[in-house]
């Protein structure tokens, strides 16, 4: 286990010949992977759990969209996505509002201010003596100045779990549930229920494993 995440480095990254070689065999797996690793709470809220592979294929995918070159252009992406990456004890999420229209937008982005502090992992059996531990997410410090207003919230935000080594055994036992306990969004205070493979992947978050991609 490493003290930090191991980082993404130009060597992961393909120029653009190459890419558009694998890329729909590279973006099946993605889809396959983020299946396990997108978790609904609620009609609006979605959360994505990242690792290297999932940051590895944003990467890929703004290099091809913007027809980036030149290894400075890359290092800069690298540099933002680098950032969410998790490191041992940590999950490293992206929370979407899933809004797709005007109304939703004028409804959910003032009423859902300080989201990003408000999403939360139970880990372990609620009926048992000591209860549910409560997990609860932060901001990722540097999108945080930019998300947060105080009047709107955005409709994507970048937060982190910090996970102590008894909690992470906890994870491992189960259940774990995720949940958002925002008061004007009760719909997510029950949470979400994470499967048996979810939680498989990401323990290998909280574990520092290595990725085998």
């Amino acid at each position: 286990m490493s003290d930090g995440p191991h980082l993404l480095t130009l060597d992961d990254i393909v120029d653009l010949r190459a890419y558009e070689r694998e890329r729909d065999e590279f973006r099946r797996r993605v889809i396959a992977v983020k299946k396990l690793r997108r978790v609904a709470v609620g009609p609006i809220v979605s959360c994505t759990f990242e690792n290297r592979l999932t940051m590895r294929f944003q990467v890929q995918e703004m290099a091809r969209a913007e027809r980036m070159t030149t290894d400075e252009q890359v290092l800069h992406e690298l540099e933002v996505y680098n950032r969410l990456l998790p490191g041992p004890g940590e999950l490293s999420v992206t929370l979407f509002l899933e809004l797709t229209d005007e109304a939703s937008l004028r409804r959910w982005l003032p009423a859902l201010v300080g989201i990003e502090r408000s999403l939360v992992l139970r880990v372990g059996d609620p009926g048992s003596p000591g209860g549910a531990r409560v997990v609860a997410a932060s901001p990722d410090e540097a999108h945080e100045a930019q998300l947060t207003r105080e009047e709107v919230t955005a409709a994507v935000h970048y937060v982190r779990f910090r996970l102590e080594p008894d909690a992470v055994d906890a994870f491992a036992a189960g259940p774990v549930r995720l949940a958002v306990e925002h008061p004007a969004y009760p719909e997510g205070h029950e949470g979400t229920p994470l499967s048996a493979g979810t939680v498989a992947e990401l323990l290998a978050d909280l574990r520092g494993v290595p990725a085998t991609w």
